[in-house]
């Protein structure tokens, strides 16, 4: 696995995404991967390879989210990269249910403010403004009622170690989902690096996928049953 901000080359991205070095340079080919010829090579950016799978990690279903995981949590064992737990990212101080928030710039002040109060991000501003321009960028929120907030970029200058935050609204908001669809469950995933961030959001989207787990969700009522709803479903994910 290349270091942090070294490129890729055809064979290097192969062995990451696993894949075959003629099945990546067909996709590069195609126009299907982000890259660039440097002397008639392709070369590929990690954070463009990470924005990428960020993508694809919104647009998959199930199975596609089983292979996403898959090869990420592969890259990770290489490295000795724990596996990754929502429940544990997610401290009892950092839930709010229901969160009072009822816009788009409270929600996000709201949310930031939950991540701080663990005392593991240090710039709230920061971190808001960021997650402020991703959302006028590209929203975050889902068809399903979820918005998973985050920066475009992992911010390991601000943050102690990597946190979740979670609040829901007692009642759907207009937060920028498809079709003018409400949101009420709002997630803020701070990461330190882009393979942590793609392997939270690749696992969190497992579980926000699952409608048997929204409704167990939406139904706990406190930051403890919210935060056991998750160790419930999470144990039922294949490792």
């Amino acid at each position: 696995i290349k270091m942090a901000h070294e490129d890729f080359d055809i064979d290097s991205l192969a062995v990451y995404l696993h894949l075959t070095p003629p099945q990546v340079a067909k996709m590069a080919d195609r126009g299907n991967l982000p890259g660039r010829k440097v002397g008639g090579h392709w070369r590929f950016a990690q954070a463009e390879i990470h924005h990428w799978l960020e993508e694809r990690i919104g647009a998959s279903g199930e199975s596609e989210l089983i292979e996403v995981e898959g090869v990420l949590q592969s890259a990770a064992e290489k490295t000795s990269d724990e596996v990754i737990a929502i429940a544990s990212m997610l401290p009892l101080e950092a839930i709010e249910v229901p969160l009072s928030a009822r816009t788009r710039n409270s929600v996000v002040n709201s949310m930031v403010g939950l991540a701080a109060r663990t005392g593991l991000l240090w710039d709230p501003e920061k971190m808001a403004e960021a997650v402020r321009l991703r959302e006028t960028l590209h929203p975050t929120a889902l068809d399903n009622g979820v918005a998973l907030l985050h920066p475009r970029r992992p911010m390991p200058t601000v943050l102690a170690e990597p946190v979740l935050a979670l609040g829901r609204t007692s009642s759907g908001i207009p937060f920028g989902g498809p079709r003018g669809m409400l949101t009420d469950i709002f997630f803020l995933i701070c990461s330190i690096d882009d393979r942590g961030h793609l392997r939270t959001l690749a696992r969190l989207s497992r579980l926000v996928g699952d409608p048997e787990f929204l409704t167990a969700l939406r139904e706990s009522a406190t930051p403890a049953a919210t935060r056991d709803c998750f160790m419930e479903f999470e144990s039922r994910i294949p490792r």
